[in-house]
């Protein structure tokens, strides 16, 4: 246990948010209050110093944790006994901490609905639409990109409210443009990959991409284009969540992914997605 008293005092002001995002996630308290404690693990072993946001850091430090119990174990339904453990825990805070509980904490029938989401929208949903976190956090989260993490919010909006999913974000344009910068990128045709690239456009990988080579981060088209030059052979064009891309399948299986995020007819960002979890939530739809 750390002995900064006041690291301790403004991790225990941020306590009951977490739990209620980590109880919104997970559905039931016990896991809500391992998630939290493993949170506070992971702040007393960092150099809190060096965290500008520390409301910010705890937010998406208790979603990462969050998203991972929620893949590794089998969740089970959420059950009187663990609704009457949550009412209890509610009743033992006094006070207006204990009116502010009840009023924010998730609903239980919306903890049914949230259990038929994926984990990757579960979390875009939880950390979007019940605390107001922004996609560009959320998206580092889930190592997807900003375009990505908007569509999984918005089809699990859509699952919540019992609608029909909403229609493709990718247009003909769009994907007309993929396909520009796969054969520019298969022939090794720098020009044509320069004129789809922004001329600020950035590339971002996720941990696995790295680890298997990849850069983390390139900035601006002539090196965003160098990258892709004569490669890209094994890649199709692909609307993964529904955002323009392309992916590379082996055995009918997606091994990596990389989300076009376009604006005004030019490439502005590509965010290569590789982690086995990420590609596993996404919806892959190959464009012929």
């Amino acid at each position: 246990m750390t002995g900064d008293t006041a690291l301790v005092e403004r991790f225990e002001e941020q306590r009951l948010r977490l739990r209620r995002l980590a109880y919104g996630m997970l559905g039931n308290h016990s896991d809500a209050d391992e998630a939290v404690q493993e949170t506070w693990i992971r702040l007393d072993a960092a150099d809190a110093s060096g965290i500008d946001n520390l409301g910010g850091w705890l937010t998406t430090v208790t979603g990462r944790i969050s998203l991972d119990m929620i893949r590794s174990r089998s969740r089970r339904a959420v059950t009187d006994t663990d609704s009457a453990e949550g009412d209890q825990s509610v009743d033992a805070v006094e006070g207006p901490e204990g009116e502010a509980v009840m009023a924010d904490s998730v609903s239980r029938a919306l903890l049914v609905v949230l259990e038929t989401l994926t984990p990757a929208e579960r979390l875009a949903f939880v950390l979007h639409d019940l605390f107001a976190v922004p996609f560009d956090e959320i998206a580092g989260v889930l190592e997807r990109s900003p375009a990505a993490t908007k569509m999984l919010a918005s089809r699990a909006r859509h699952k919540v409210r019992g609608e029909p999913a909403s229609e493709p974000h990718s247009s003909r344009e769009h994907e007309a443009i993929v396909a520009a910068f796969l054969h520019a990128a298969r022939t090794g045709n720098l020009a044509d990959l320069v004129a789809v690239l922004h001329p600020d456009v950035v590339m971002h990988s996720d941990q696995r991409a790295i680890a298997m080579g990849s850069p983390g981060t390139v900035d601006g088209a002539a090196n965003v284009a160098a990258v892709f030059s004569g490669r890209a052979l094994g890649a199709e064009a692909a609307l993964i969540d529904t955002v323009a891309g392309m992916v590379w399948i082996v055995a009918d299986q997606a091994k990596v992914a990389w989300e076009f995020t376009i604006d005004n007819g030019q490439i502005v960002r590509i965010d290569m997605v590789a982690g086995d979890h990420a590609l596993a939530d996404a919806e892959i739809q190959l464009l012929s």
